[in-house]
């Protein structure tokens, strides 16, 4: 499931990205404008979505941590305490 919402999410970013790229070649054409311009507010949003892509990998990474612990699964720092704690 949460493959398949990746990979909806992706589909949905490459979509907006094509349309949002063709109504910027819409505007150069029509001349309100420049190739720079277009060129900045792209680097810019792409700029704004790998900051983005870096916050929701924090919280998902966080997310998991909670169901984890919620779920009382072992984490590798766990394991690692007893080896220690064995080896005494």
């Amino acid at each position: 499931m949460i493959k398949d919402l990746f990979y909806l999410g992706l589909g949905s970013a490459l979509l907006v990205k094509e349309k949002v790229e063709e109504e910027l070649q819409k505007l150069v054409e029509k001349g309100k404008l420049s190739k720079e311009d277009v060129k900045k507010i792209i680097e810019e949003a792409k700029k704004r979505g790998q900051e983005e892509e870096k916050r929701a990998k924090e919280e998902l990474k966080k997310l998991l941590k909670e169901v984890i612990k919620e779920a009382g699964v072992a984490t590798k720092e766990d394991i690692e305490e007893l080896k220690k704690l064995l080896e005494k």
